[in-house]
C-alpha cells in the first residue's frame, strides 16, 4: 500500500492531494493513508501536508527501494521485487536464506553491509548509502557446469551500464568492473545444486558508487576505488541500479534461453583490461608468470607461458594479478 501511495503522489507531484481522495482511490481509511505518510516521512520523503488541501511530495530520498527504482527500470522480472534493508550483515547471505521461496529476479538490496565478502573469501568494505550493495536471487535450467559464466554476464552488464551513463570502464577477468587501474565493482556468484539440478544462483554485486578516498583505508587504498573519485562527480544510484539491471536481464535471458553466451563473452573480451598485459596467475602461494592473449569461447582465460605453452583458466581456480599492480 505504501509504495502505491508513493507512485500516486508521484504522478501528482505539482498537485496536493486529499486524504479523502486517496482513501477512495485504494478503498482504505484516511486513517490508515495518514499512518501510511508518516511511515514515508519516516523514510526521508519530504511530504508537505496542509489542512484541507492534502499532500504534496516535494522531494524524495536517496535510497534504493523498488519505489525510487522502478521509473528507471524496463525489466520483466529482474528487479522487479526489491527486498530493501538500511543495513545487513551480507546481501548474500539473506538472499540464500529466502532463495528457495522468492521468485526468479528477487533483489536483497542494503544501503549498508556489515559482513560483505567478495571473491575468494576477501572482505568487501560496505558503507550506508554510498554504494549499490545487492545480490540477485537466479534460478536457471542450465548445467552446473555453465554457471561461472553467470559471474562474466555480471560483469558486461555492469560495464554497459556505466556506458549508459557516460562512464568508461574496464572489466578484470573474471568479476572485476576497473577504472584508471583499481577496482569499482566485485561480483561473487554463489550456487546451490544437486546432481546437475540448479536450486538457485546467488549473484552478490558490490559497486563503490560515491565512496571517497578517505572511505579506503590500509591495503584497500592501493586496489580500490569509486566512480565518483574517478569521475568527480555524485552518481545518481537509482538510475546506475535501474541500467543495470535492464543491461543484466537482457544478457542473462539470452545466455539461458537461448544458450547464446557469445553476446557477453564480445562485450568482456572488448572491454577486457587483461587481454595483451603480462600478469601473475596465483594459485595459493605458488605464482607464475605469463602473457594474458585471450578468453576462449567458453568464458576461460587463456595465458600463454611461453614455449608454446598456453593454459585454459576457470574462474574458480586462480587470482589473477599485473606484474606491478592490481592490474
Amino acid at each position: 500500500m505504501r509504495e502505491k501511495i508513493l507512485r500516486l503522489l508521484k504522478e501528482n507531484s505539482n498537485d496536493f492531494l486529499s486524504g479523502e481522495k486517496i482513501s477512495e482511490n485504494f478503498d482504505v481509511s484516511r486513517a490508515a493513508i495518514w499512518k501510511h505518510i508518516n511511515t514515508l516521512k519516516e523514510e526521508g520523503y519530504e511530504i508537505e501536508s496542509v489542512p484541507r488541501k492534502g499532500y504534496r511530495l516535494i522531494s524524495s530520498p536517496d535510497i534504493l527501494t523498488y519505489g525510487e527504482v522502478e521509473n528507471y527500470l524496463d525489466t520483466k522480472f529482474i528487479g522487479r521485487e526489491i527486498h530493501y534493508f538500511n543495513t545487513i550483515d551480507s546481501t548474500n547471505i539473506k538472499a540464500k536464506e529466502i532463495a528457495q521461496e522468492e521468485t526468479e529476479g528477487t533483489v536483497i538490496i542494503s544501503e549498508e553491509q556489515t559482513l560483505g565478502k567478495g571473491r575468494l573469501g576477501r572482505s568487501w568494505a560496505s558503507p550506508s548509502g554510498k554504494g549499490i550493495w545487492m545480490s540477485i536471487i537466479l534460478k536457471p535450467h542450465i548445467d552446473p557446469m555453465k554457471v561461472a559464466k553467470i559471474t562474466q554476464v555480471g560483469a558486461a552488464a555492469v560495464s554497459l551500464a556505466l556506458e549508459d551513463l557516460n562512464i568508461k570502464s574496464y572489466i578484470k577477468w573474471p568479476n572485476d568492473i576497473v577504472m584508471n587501474g583499481k577496482k569499482v565493482c566485485g561480483i561473487l556468484t554463489e550456487m546451490s545444486c544437486e546432481l546437475n539440478m540448479i536450486n538457485y544462483v546467488i549473484m552478490g554485486v558490490g559497486i563503490n558508487v560515491n565512496l571517497n578516498k578517505e572511505d579506503f583505508k590500509g591495503e584497500i587504498e592501493k586496489i580500490g576505488t569509486s566512480i565518483k573519485v574517478e569521475t568527480g562527480k555524485e552518481v545518481n544510484r537509482k538510475k546506475l541500479l535501474g541500467f543495470f539491471l535492464n543491461r543484466f536481464e537482457k544478457l542473462y535471458t539470452t545466455f539461458v534461453n537461448e544458450d547464446n553466451f557469445k553476446d557477453t563473452l564480445g562485450i568482456c573480451r572488448d572491454k577486457s583490461i587483461l587481454i595483451g598485459r603480462e600478469v601473475k596467475i596465483i594459485r595459493g602461494k605458488d605464482e607464475q608468470k605469463g602473457k594474458v592473449i585471450d578468453i576462449s569461447d567458453e568464458g576461460e582465460l587463456l595465458v600463454d607461458y611461453g614455449d608454446n605453452k598456453i593454459e585454459k583458466i576457470m574462474s574458480g581456480e586462480v587470482s589473477v594479478r599485473g606484474l606491478y599492480g592490481y592490474v
